[in-house]
């Protein structure tokens, strides 16, 4: 994805700028549909969207911007006055910040507000209105949020309803939806992130949204992710990674890992020049029998993934 040569080179020149994706504002107008102008005009007159700038005064919008822009269609779509947005956002971000201090039962209690309006526009089959609810749970919540508290759990729900006439179909347009969505950010991180770290799911052990969202999440900070296509053969990993010469495997499993798993990845991290690790329940469940190998676990909770995975790259954290 082309960016301003002189936008690019002054923000690599800016040292608070170098951990966050950023993206010049014609690039902004092509991801939202919002034109320069009024992006322009929401930011002066409103402040509702506040990039950052370089110092020449060229406008840099994150990825937390854009959604903001969504999400800022979103009530626009509904009905309410751009001058009216910004209290409605002022409202709910807070939540964003005082998450660990905000009474459990009032965090839930917003979460399955939010769950039901997912659960609404997938009933009818309602995309752009599902659009719409995407955008305003991220202008509220940060990602490990909107995806394991909020929307994992409706698609799980969905997922355990198929047996049901229409539950397959509704399963599948959220599924979908939401595969579409994760593909596309993570994307955006790897034009704007040189490091590689490859990720593959074990076959049979999850669902490709989950491989789509761990990668999400492990993708912060300089570090860029690859996935492997479901299906990928566990022998040929090595052969993979000769070629494609990443940082690290992170191999991702939901499943209760089987007795002789310790013992295959054992080999497969002989026949590796990356780091091996593993990522999802199956890391938590398999830790003691990995203790004292090669073997890095990463955890199954977003904020824990990403964070060890800096850690393992960095040197600073021990198998």
């Amino acid at each position: 994805m082309p960016l301003l040569t002189d936008v690019t080179s002054e923000a690599t020149q800016i040292a608070p700028l170098e951990q966050e994706e950023l993206f010049p504002i014609r690039e902004v107008a092509r991801l939202t549909g919002v034109n320069p102008v009024t992006l322009r005009a929401w930011e002066r007159r409103y402040g509702l969207v506040v990039p950052t700038r370089t110092e020449s005064g060229h406008r840099l919008y994150s990825l937390t911007d854009i959604e903001r822009v969504r999400s800022i269609l979103g009530w626009i779509e509904r009905g309410v006055a751009v001058s009216k947005i910004g209290r409605i956002l002022a409202r709910t971000e807070p939540l964003r910040a005082l998450s660990h201090i905000i009474p459990d039962n009032l965090v839930q209690a917003d979460y399955a507000q939010w769950q039901q309006q997912v659960l609404a526009a997938v009933n009818g089959f309602d995309d752009v209105r599902l659009e719409q609810v995407y955008g305003q749970i991220f202008s509220s919540y940060t990602l490990p949020v909107v995806f394991q508290d909020i929307l994992i759990p409706v698609w799980k729900q969905l997922m355990q309803r198929q047996d049901q006439f229409g539950g397959t179909s509704e399963w599948l347009f959220l599924d979908g939806f939401l595969r579409s969505r994760v593909l596309q950010r993570l994307l955006l991180l790897r034009e704007k992130q040189p490091r590689r770290v490859v990720i593959c799911a074990l076959v049979g052990h999850c669902r490709e949204l989950e491989l789509l969202v761990a990668a999400l999440f492990l993708s912060s900070g300089p570090t860029a992710v690859r996935v492997l296509n479901m299906g990928q053969p566990f022998e040929e990993l090595a052969l993979m990674c000769e070629r494609i010469k990443p940082l690290a495997l992170v191999l991702f499993s939901n499943h209760v890992p089987a007795p002789e798993l310790p013992r295959r990845l054992s080999r497969l991290a002989m026949s590796l020049d990356c780091q091996l690790l593993l990522a999802g329940d199956a890391s938590d469940l398999a830790q003691e029998s990995l203790a004292g190998s090669s073997i890095g676990c990463l955890g199954n909770e977003g904020e824990v993934m990403s964070q060890r995975l800096k850690q393992f790259l960095a040197g600073s954290l021990d198998t």
